[in-house]
């Protein structure tokens, strides 16, 4: 039903006069009840394929002839212009109306089922289900009606049928609908080459040309393995000199200036590239192919937010310019839940893209998986149906079928800006890889395959027989072909690649792991804090918030204005707000941000009485772009929001784009993203990404689900060595450029302002992953004073470096150097460390001190080994609210022995835990054990006798 809905809201499209065979719908249901009269006639023709109808159109048109307004107005329409036409036009004065209505139900019928008649299977092993509604005699038609001439001039839905000429045969009419319907294009409203399906290649570049020529100036292509070198070397013209080397002789190494960098690298078909390449039409147009993981489809929603986010920078508002192209496996497309993910965003306010072109590679088997195995549905494109999205089915031997599809998805994105699908039947040569015997599970397809010509001798023999070429030419152009081929051979023997491409004019100057970059402050000026501090916390005169809504703002403006009681709300909305008006982007994006998991953060609020939004933050200076800050509540996805913000973030480092879950326990939906995109991007493509992801965590006994965000999932998947401390003086550091992203659970707003500020405040970027709290965001004693947050660099009584995120907290009892009282030194992150403080306060135990591990990862050696200097006598505790197997023990233990060892401290049962014992749930779900296990956890920390075994 996807066509005809789309087609009622624009009839004057040039789609109008299409063959509907490129477009489907679920086959209709046949009506056994009476038509309502008052049902449109469109509505009625979509569903009402039942031979027995015509008793009922003999009553629909008696009611008209006893009162025409007692039928729905396009029936009457319809029955005027009968009647009318009919008596001037000679030669069908015996054709009844009802004739006139089965024949339109005929009709009807092929534009919903002839596709199941289409010759899309290039090998003819498909069994197609027939369909005896394409039976003239299922509708009352005979043999003897087929030269019989029929009125068609007063059919809208009849189309291209009529071709001005409203009076036709039968026979003429069904093989008019024979050759629309059932051809080699149909409709519905791995080896890693294309052999098998090699129009893709013609077929693509005739979809890109056309592309240009309609105002395109960037497209941005995610694919799988089959076909990537084809496309990279055919399509986005990169030198084939280039794929050579890589395949001879491996990537070699990159010249950053101060040395090599090549990160771990990837197999080949998982790498990306981006080129300029010339149109047939004189134009030129950027294409970037995104490097991707085997994880197939996965790389779909990143595609569409580096698509959005390219959008956003060139001002292209109205999703013209830029282009998202995804290639699929058919087993993929019809299997892989991130694809429905994807789709699904595609008409969202903050992540459609105008429309994504999807190509179909339908080999007809997803590696040995018949289809049947595979899929529930008739088609493996059958997911798009939700979208209403125009799906093409194509013949992948036919090339000009090929090409004419891709072409005219193009125009369809570029004039409804929205997804469109090509499905193009073929098959796969080979097997999936290069060990891959295919006739072990294929047998009959593979005797088949062996025997069939390709598409490539196929369109030769077209062109032979239609005398439009030469076997000479053929051969002439085969020997070009080669002869390039043999050179850019040759060439590939002293390629050196050029600076790695996501080096772009956004990213000029941003430093790789092997160069030094400097430590920048991240404090902010006190009279721009108080001026935007203002602005955020005012709203419109005749504005109405919801009463407590408005009490939390009083409560904001007065922290700005008292400097004092800053939470951790306020502390992110000072992040987002100064970076805003320093110029940079900022987008912030999950499943309920807006107002806040937790009822915090009221970015977006409303009028009570009018229903109207109002975001503060987008009214910070005058005249703001009203896209410069963003903040969206997502749909209830993971996987494929997480991935587009990846995306998104991707294309422009000067933005703050963050991602936050709902609970940071619902993250794992999203595990792909984080473990072959996020942690390995860098090193794998060599991808930089200042991605945020905000996970709250946090144990307050609301159960399995919503306590852990898995924190040790983070840190076990960190690149740094526990058992070597790199350089760690301030001139020197490239301990974060070095690491693969930073992990840190952060406990006071100003440390998250500044983490935040951080960011982006530096010439290079690392993934940042935040244990955000829960119970945090109002704890009495987590606040922060504003002169935290000022940069104060130079003034009395300041540390000279200023104001930036501190990696550690040390005892706020204001210790000395050198404290040799001090029997216990208790180490923590997060939350708990509140908990333990108010038991010390508590129990008066003066001879304990208690450090904030705030960044976990990479670990500060440096300043732990500050803090282990500084109390020589003391005990050494980690203490964690999660079970031993998980949070940060494991990844804490290793590192902190080593810090211990280099300054003569102790072996590893000089280290004590305590936390949960070792569990497989998270947390308990029983609120009572929950606080019998916290308070105990807390007491063992602080107790004066030895620990001996972990809690």
């Amino acid at each position: 039903m996807a066509l005809r809905r789309n087609l009622s809201r624009a009839p004057a499209s040039p789609f109008v006069g299409v063959p509907a065979r490129y477009f489907h719908s679920t086959r209709p249901k046949r009506f056994a009840a009476p038509v309502p009269r008052a049902v449109p006639l469109s509505r009625l023709t979509d569903s009402f394929l039942d031979g027995t109808s015509s008793v009922y159109l003999e009553e629909l048109q008696r009611a008209w002839e006893a009162d025409p307004t007692s039928v729905d107005e396009s029936w009457d329409n319809f029955f005027r212009n009968f009647v009318g036409q009919a008596s001037t036009s000679p030669g069908i004065s015996g054709q009844t109306i009802q004739e006139s209505m089965r024949l339109l139900l005929l009709v009807r019928a092929y534009q919903v089922s002839g596709h199941l008649k289409a010759k899309l299977d290039p090998l003819w092993l498909e069994e197609r289900p027939g369909d005896d509604v394409l039976d003239p005699a299922f509708y009352g038609f005979s043999e003897a009606d087929l030269d019989r001439e029929f009125f068609l001039g007063v059919w809208r839905m009849a189309g291209f049928l009529s071709e001005n000429r409203p009076v036709q045969t039968l026979r003429s009419v069904l093989e008019r609908l024979e050759q629309a319907y059932c051809g080699t294009i149909g409709g519905r409203p791995r080896r890693f080459g294309l052999e098998g399906a090699e129009t893709l290649i013609p077929g693509m570049k005739e979809m890109f040309d056309r592309a240009a020529d309609l105002g395109v100036e960037s497209i941005v292509i995610g694919m799988p393995h089959r076909g990537r070198l084809n496309v990279l070397g055919n399509v986005v013209r990169k030198p084939l000199r280039q794929i050579f080397s890589e395949f001879s002789g491996g990537t070699k190494p990159v010249d950053e200036g101060e040395g090599l960098y090549t990160g771990t690298g990837d197999v080949k078909y998982h790498l990306g590239t981006s080129y300029d390449r010339p149109t047939r039409g004189g134009k030129h147009i950027h294409l970037s192919l995104v490097a991707n993981p085997s994880h197939l489809e996965a790389v779909d929603p990143v595609v569409a937010g580096k698509t959005r986010a390219k959008q956003y920078y060139s001002n292209d508002q109205d999703r013209t310019k830029n282009l998202g192209v995804l290639l699929h496996g058919d087993g993929s497309f019809s299997g892989q839940g991130v694809v429905y993910e994807t789709l699904h965003l595609s008409a969202l306010p903050n992540y459609t893209t105008g429309g994504t072109i999807h190509i179909v590679v339908n080999n007809q088997v997803a590696f040995t998986t018949d289809p049947r195995a595979g899929r529930s549905s008739q088609y493996c494109t059958d997911v798009a149906k939700a979208l209403d999205a125009p799906i093409f089915h194509v013949n992948g031997d036919d090339l000009e079928a090929v090409v004419h599809v891709c072409e005219l998805a193009a125009e369809w994105r570029q004039m409804f800006h929205s997804d469109v699908v090509v499905d193009i039947v073929c098959y796969r040569r080979f097997g999936h890889n290069e060990i891959d015997e295919p006739s072990f599970t294929q047998p009959k397809m593979y005797k088949v395959i062996r025997n069939h010509p390709s598409a490539l001798e196929i369109y030769q023999r077209k062109l032979l027989e239609s005398g439009k070429i030469s076997k000479e030419d053929i051969d002439k152009l085969n020997k070009k072909v080669n002869t390039i081929l043999n050179e850019e051979f040759q060439n590939s023997k002293d390629y050196v690649p050029n600076k790695r491409d996501w080096l772009s004019a956004y990213w000029t100057g941003f430093k790789s792991p092997e160069q030094i970059s400097r430590i920048r402050n991240t404090g902010v000026k006190p009279e721009i804090l108080k001026r935007v501090g203002e602005a955020m916390t005012t709203l419109p005169e005749n504005f109405k918030p919801h009463r407590a809504v408005k009490k939390i703002f009083d409560q904001r403006r007065q922290m700005i204005e008292t400097g004092e009681g800053i939470d951790w709300a306020v502390g992110e909305a000072l992040a987002f707000a100064t970076l805003i008006v320093e110029g940079n982007h900022v987008r912030l994006s999950g499943q309920d941000v807006e107002r806040g998991t937790f009822s915090h953060r009221h970015s977006v609020i409303h009028d009570q009485e009018t229903g109207e939004q109002y975001c503060p933050l987008d009214h910070l200076v005058m005249n703001q772009d009203e896209e410069l800050f963003t903040v969206s509540n997502s749909s209830l996805s993971e996987f494929a929001v997480l991935g587009f913000e990846l995306g998104y973030s991707m294309e422009n480092p000067n933005s703050l784009v963050l991602w936050e879950a709902q609970f940071g326990d619902f993250s794992n939906g999203a595990q792909v993203i984080f473990d072959q995109f996020l942690s390995s991007g860098e090193s794998k493509w060599l991808r930089q990404t200042g991605l945020v992801v905000c996970l709250p965590h946090g144990y307050d006994g609301q159960g399995p689900e919503h306590s852990s965000a898995r924190l040790e999932r983070f840190l076990q998947m960190s690149d740094d060595n526990p058992y070597v401390i790199p350089e760690m003086d301030p001139t020197m550091r490239k301990q974060i450029q070095q690491c693969n992203w930073q992990v840190v659970n952060v406990t006071t707003p100003a440390n998250y302002f500044h983490v935040l500020r951080r960011q982006i405040h530096r010439d290079f970027r690392k993934p940042l992953i935040v244990m955000s709290p829960k119970n945090l965001l109002r704890h009495k004693d987590c606040k922060s004073n504003l002169s935290e947050f000022v940069d104060l660099a130079g003034h009395p009584g300041f540390d000279k470096q200023g104001t930036r995120f501190k990696r550690l907290i040390k005892d706020q009892n204001n210790h000395k150097d050198l404290e040799e009282g001090i029997n216990r030194l208790v180490l923590c992150s997060g939350k708990v460390y509140y908990e333990l403080d108010e038991q010390r306060k508590k129990t008066e135990r003066t001879d304990v001190a208690i450090c904030r591990v705030e960044q976990l990862c990479p670990f500060p050696y440096d300043l732990i080994q500050r803090e282990l200097k500084r109390y020589p006598n003391a005990e050494i505790v980690w203490c964690q609210e999660e079970p031993m197997n998980m949070g940060a023990y494991n990844y804490i233990s290793p590192r902190l022995l080593t810090a211990m060892k280099a300054l003569g401290r102790g072996t590893i049962e000089d280290i004590k835990y305590v936390g949960r014992a070792p569990s497989a749930a998270t947390a308990t779900g029983f609120y009572s054990v929950h606080v019998k296990e916290q308070t105990e956890i807390v007491q063992m920390a602080l107790q004066q006798k030895p620990i001996n075994y972990p809690f």
